[in-house]
């Protein structure tokens, strides 16, 4: 089989093993991605009359060790969501390149929003498209520290406008990979610069992998929440770096994009709930 997945607006591709024009007949996509900063003003509001869906990447800009560029979650996420464009047809925004990243500031090159600037950001993204006609908002998440300040502000903008729907969810959380299954008791291990993410970032852009860098560090499964620098001193969390391949990244990334464009496809078809709908109330 061979596929490709457009990874960004550059038009450059990565190859898959999906089978792209098969799953994009079934999902509802073209097999290209719709981007929504390449439309004119009438085609965006014409693309929101026909599809009144839209995916936004939202990512980080933050230290991933000595081997990754500072972009490794914007250009994970914001290549899944690309990929899930193409299935499925629901268009892309530009990925929000900053998140909540203050946990990694003592490692140099990190920028991080506050939880409440992203909130605020995230707001006023989506009361603008939203008086552009779209309805319903994927917030797909690529930082897990973004998940907080996510969370908060699909809750506000689903009050705020009663007809629109609006889901935070990480698109690595969509999947249960080998990389947790059998490994983490709490969810917050092996997932910061480590095998996955490293391999990930060798098919979707090796040029920017210095894997004569790359170290790992011991397996660390915590209850509690650390600062980077507390756990690691080079940035890096999880085990066996030095065995990532392009082979590994490219069938993790190819689940990444299959199970969260099955998911987002049957989401947007979901029929609304009845909207006269009340609570009932006691005589």
């Amino acid at each position: 089989m061979s596929s490709v997945f457009v990874t960004g607006p550059s038009g450059r591709t990565v190859p898959t093993g999906l089978d792209v024009p098969e799953l994009a007949a079934r999902l509802g996509g073209s097999g290209s991605p719709v981007l929504w900063e390449e439309l004119t003003w009438p085609e965006a509001e014409s693309t929101a009359a026909a599809q009144d869906a839209v995916i936004i990447p939202v990512g980080a800009t933050e230290q991933h060790g000595p081997h990754l560029p500072l972009a490794v979650d914007t250009r994970i996420c914001e290549a899944v969501a690309l990929g899930v464009s193409a299935l499925t047809g629901v268009p892309v925004l530009p990925p929000l390149s900053f998140g909540v990243s203050a946990s990694h500031g003592d490692f140099a090159g990190t920028v991080a929003l506050r939880p409440e600037t992203m909130i605020a950001v995230v707001e006023d993204v989506i009361d603008s498209l939203y008086a552009s006609g779209v309805r319903q908002f994927v917030l797909l998440n690529g930082h897990i520290w973004n998940n907080g300040a996510l969370d908060v502000s699909a809750e506000k903008l689903r009050v705020r406008h009663k007809d629109a729907r609006v889901r935070a969810l990480g698109y690595v959380t969509m999947y249960p990979g080998p990389e947790v299954d059998g490994h983490v008791t709490y969810g917050r291990a092996l997932m910061h610069a480590n095998f996955f993410e490293t391999s990930v970032m060798l098919h979707l852009a090796p040029e920017l992998v210095r894997m004569e860098r790359a170290t790992s560090h011991v397996d660390v499964d915590s209850f509690w929440d650390y600062r980077m620098d507390q756990v690691s001193e080079t940035g890096v969390w999880g085990r066996d770096v030095a065995d990532a391949n392009p082979k590994h990244g490219e069938a993790e990334f190819d689940r990444c994009v299959l199970t969260t464009a099955r998911a987002v496809s049957t989401a947007v078809r979901e029929p609304w709930p009845d909207p006269t709908h009340r609570p009932g109330r006691q005589a």
